[in-house]
């Protein structure tokens, strides 16, 4: 391929920041093509054609060119269809943008989670309860990354999970029934296991447990890292 031939797909800006004087880097998700990186070079000027469009949220139909570790952006514009996110989906939006920038692999595509993440922020901007979709959304990233979660039987006896029965969750294998098996730093029952895997998350005993089993799998993956948009919401509903 050229060094200049464009390339064109439809995609989201997962982060933006300053380069240089002029111009900005920013982190891509893009349809076909997965996270990418480039320079919107020029982006800051008051004439470009970039200033303006470059929001987080919004998908954009993203025009490039190059190979390295960064490509040049040589145009984005604005396909709509989505409001701003604003208040706590504004928040929840982050989050997700974070979880993208830090777990998935640079050109590695997923297209369905890029319809995953595009339905989500839908979603959030039409004001639906936030928790269902974080769930959801975390579920399919892990899906994609190849550490689906085991919701459908014990991986000790290998029976169906009973929903009547407490099962604690080993992150590297899937859930035990307690009966017998240590306890763990999770516990769930039976129901929120089924719940889960058909993303049915009306119970609020599921929601409850569902958000301790997710964020135990995506610590998991994650080590010590520390996710910035989950800090900035637990002081914001400290306030």
């Amino acid at each position: 391929m050229s060094e200049k031939k464009k390339v064109s797909e439809e995609g989201f800006i997962l982060h933006a920041y300053p380069y240089r004087e002029t111009s900005m880097l920013i982190d891509v998700f893009i349809r076909g093509h997965g996270r990418l990186s480039m320079v919107a070079r020029g982006a800051k000027r008051p004439r470009s054609s970039l200033r303006g469009v470059l929001l987080s949220f919004q998908p954009l139909l993203l025009s490039w060119y190059g190979r390295g570790e960064v490509r040049t952006l040589a145009r984005a514009e604005w396909i709509g269809g989505l409001p701003l996110l604003r208040g706590e989906a504004l928040l929840c939006g982050f989050y997700l943008n974070e979880l993208l920038l830090r777990m998935l692999a640079k050109e590695d595509p997923h297209d369905e989670l890029f319809e995953h993440y595009r339905g989500a922020l839908g979603k959030l901007a039409a004001a639906a309860p936030s928790a269902p979709i974080l769930r959801a959304f975390e579920k399919t990233l892990l899906k994609e990354l190849g550490y689906a979660l085991t919701l459908d039987r014990d991986v000790g006896t290998g029976r169906k999970i009973d929903p009547g029965a407490t099962y604690v969750y080993d992150p590297e294998r899937g859930p035990l029934e307690l009966n017998g098996a240590a306890g763990g730093e999770v516990q769930l029952s039976g129901r929120t296991l089924i719940d889960i895997a058909r993303d049915d998350y009306s119970n609020p005993a599921t929601l409850q447990e569902a958000k301790a089993l997710m964020r135990m799998a995506i610590g998991c993956r994650l080590g010590s890292v520390a996710l910035n948009s989950r800090r900035i919401f637990k002081e914001l509903l400290e306030l």
